[in-house]
């Protein structure tokens, strides 16, 4: 069963096509120049030729702050962009596996989400991407939407690299500590995609949508205080001597955050029988990965 995956050059698409190849099935990934999904005729073209069983759309426009201001973009990719490919899936009869967001919530909860709980985005790039789920839902019925939070990897820019960047420069850092959610390593995210992907070929119609970060909570504070502390027992030469604890009034932003974004993973670990690791492990695992080295290719 062949494997379609959009937005191949993201971060999670990255890790995932490595993952998904290494386990022996076969992937035709896309950037998004060689297939923007916001380009439907395109889409149906590809998605014709290649014929496949499933669809992994990781296409998606991820500014938060600057959707704000480029709203137009934002609707473009993760709303008209998730209409097209689910468009197209259901056209060659693929199942369709999209990639969402906590962004969809509000955060007004003080118990992690489910599946199932109202949804209310504060942001322009929460409004895309709910809208983005919607369209897909009432496209077709072979779809598993996965909504995940806080995602970090070696590839592309995310919350890490910003700190282990900053900290190679700065003597201390300012970080908000009343936004509370779950980081997410692309790897471990990659794994369960894996076994949702191998329950599809095996023929599991377990369809809908799912929840899944790594295990643990950590306010972005608690996140970067790890970071730091990690990378420096990895061997990383860090000048930061402090991360300190801010409000978010103190830092504030373009685009509104949910202040509690922490998902509840019941569904996804008791469907697809999955173990996730917590996140100061995954964490841990990665920096180590990524190893002392310089200062220009750990950052890069």
């Amino acid at each position: 069963m062949k494997i379609l995956l959009t937005g191949a050059a993201g971060q999670l698409a990255t890790d995932l096509s490595a993952v998904l190849k290494d386990a022996g099935l076969s992937v035709r990934g896309y950037d998004s120049k060689s297939l923007d999904v916001s380009d439907g005729k395109r889409v149906m073209e590809e998605v014709s030729m290649v014929k496949p069983g499933i669809i992994i759309n990781c296409g998606a426009y991820t500014k938060v702050d600057l959707a704000e201001k480029e709203r137009e973009q934002a609707f473009a990719v993760n709303k008209d962009g998730a209409a097209h490919v689910a468009e197209a899936a259901r056209k060659v009869n693929a199942v369709l596996v999209h990639i969402s967001t906590d962004f969809v919530f509000d955060g007004l909860k003080s118990t992690p989400y489910t599946e199932s709980d109202a949804t209310n985005p504060l942001s322009v790039y929460g409004e895309s991407k709910l809208a983005g789920e919607t369209e897909i839902m009432e496209r077709m019925e072979d779809y598993i939407i996965v909504r995940t939070s806080w995602l970090y990897g070696k590839s592309g820019h995310n919350f890490v690299k910003t700190i282990l960047k900053y900290a190679a420069e700065r003597d201390f850092l300012n970080v908000v500590y009343d936004q509370v959610g779950a980081p997410t390593w692309t790897v471990d995210l990659a794994d369960a995609l894996l076994k949702i992907v191998k329950s599809v070929q095996e023929g599991s119609k377990e369809y809908g949508i799912y929840n899944y970060s790594n295990e643990g909570v950590a306010s972005w504070y608690d996140f970067a205080d790890a970071i730091v502390e990690e990378a420096r027992a990895s061997g990383m030469n860090l000048q930061c001597g402090a991360v300190r604890p801010i409000l978010t009034s103190e830092y504030p932003t373009l685009a509104r955050r949910p202040a509690y974004s922490v998902l509840d993973k019941g569904r996804v670990k008791n469907t697809f029988n999955l173990t996730i690791p917590h996140w100061r492990a995954s964490l841990r695992k990665m920096l180590r990965q990524m190893g002392p080295g310089k200062k220009e290719d750990v950052l890069a």
